[in-house]
């Protein structure tokens, strides 16, 4: 983003959302770059967007969140070839938080996988370029796929108020919404698919708009349903997604990442038949066993003003053995928290370190995560 002194120069290579002009008359005061496009993040005070979140309910433009549709007679073959999760049972109407890994094990990406017919995928991505991995790995093999950005731009309602904003847009059949499921319908004219799903690990929806030229009816149509229920334009809450433990791409994991040191492997399996990228790798890698893993920490000292935008070294006595990834303070905890990358005999918990840098010489402790309870499931 171009800037000069207290200007924001928006140019023509990055791309704005449908939504953009309706955030900026909603109260968007700064924007970040995310998928070559701009997403809003702040609309004031951050701590006044988490407690919008926890108590009530935000909007958020997530557009960002392209989409890599892949259709065609292989699809679904072709998609099991990109993640090691095993996808024999996913069904149609139903999404996956899967991974994207590389010929050695890294992950290049981290999208919730929507199912739209039976050789008919969307993946909701985060920041990095799958739609040209995914064109680089399908030139090299013989299935018959097409694969494409569509014009989908998703927008997030999330708060313990979202299901109440919901009903009253889309009436009582939201409530039979499944988590991490969805349904594709039309609101006002406008062609939506609407999911049970989000980046807040609060009770919240994701909806789609599939026509680029309805951006701004669409955000208007459910501000003015949100009103009553304390709906407030928000931005996605790094308070809340440090609290829940929730992974951000480029910040606790890139392609040099691979799942085992996330705890992630779960989303693995390397005893399926399906072949994927990645498979030899991460095979090797489980029998080896990861030198490092993402953990939980506790940071002492007087509350962040703002989450860090370096990577902060952590010392165990005077060698470094890891970094701090994502750290912010939480109102509700009531202490700094953050997540980080250590060596493996440092991951313990209780385990006493150091950290450098923004800190100098602070204390952390290596504790549980998540910090704070998802409150995805429930409807209130």
């Amino acid at each position: 983003m171009h800037r000069q002194d207290d200007d924001v120069g928006f140019g023509t290579e990055i791309r704005k959302s449908p939504f953009f002009a309706a955030t900026l008359k909603s109260g968007a005061r700064a924007f970040s770059v995310y998928n070559h496009m701009y997403i809003p993040r702040n609309f004031g005070d951050p701590v006044e967007n988490y407690w919008n979140l926890v108590n009530a309910a935000i909007l958020c433009d997530v557009a960002v969140e392209r989409q890599v549709e892949i259709t065609g007679p292989d699809a679904a073959r072709f998609v099991q070839m990109l993640t090691p999760r095993n996808l024999s049972k996913c069904e149609v109407g139903q999404c996956k938080y899967v991974l994207i890994t590389s010929d050695t094990g890294g992950i290049i990406n981290d999208p919730v996988m929507l199912r739209l017919g039976e050789n008919h995928f969307w993946l909701s991505i985060a920041d990095s370029d799958v739609l040209l991995w995914a064109k680089g790995v399908a030139v090299n093999i013989d299935l018959n796929v097409t694969i494409e950005e569509p014009d989908v731009s998703p927008l997030q309602l999330q708060g313990p108020r979202s299901l109440e904003i919901m009903q009253s847009v889309f009436g009582q059949a939201i409530r039979e919404l499944r988590y991490f499921w969805f349904y594709e319908t039309v609101l006002d004219d406008i062609p939506v698919v609407v999911s049970r799903t989000g980046w807040s690990n609060e009770l919240g929806y994701e909806i789609f708009l599939r026509d680029g030229s309805r951006g701004e009816e669409l955000w208007q149509r459910l501000m003015d349903a949100g009103e009553p229920f304390g709906l407030r334009a928000g931005h996605t809450s790094t308070i809340r997604r440090v609290e829940a433990g929730m992974l951000s791409y480029r910040a606790d994991m890139d392609i040099n990442t691979n799942p085992y040191e996330l705890g992630l492997g779960r989303l693995v399996d390397l005893d399926m038949e399906a072949p994927f990228v990645g498979k030899a790798a991460l095979t090797r890698i489980r029998a080896e066993g990861v030198r490092r893993q993402l953990v939980g920490l506790e940071i002492s000292g007087e509350p962040l003003k703002a989450p860090n935008t370096r990577f902060w070294p952590l010392f165990a006595k005077d060698n470094q053995v890891g970094k701090v990834t994502s750290a912010v303070y939480s109102p509700r905890l009531e202490r700094n928290i953050a997540l980080a990358m250590v060596a493996a005999d440092c991951a313990a918990i209780g385990t006493q370190l150091r950290l450098f840098d923004a800190l100098e010489g602070t204390a952390a402790t290596v504790v549980e995560k998540p910090f704070i309870a998802p409150r995805t499931k429930s409807h209130k």
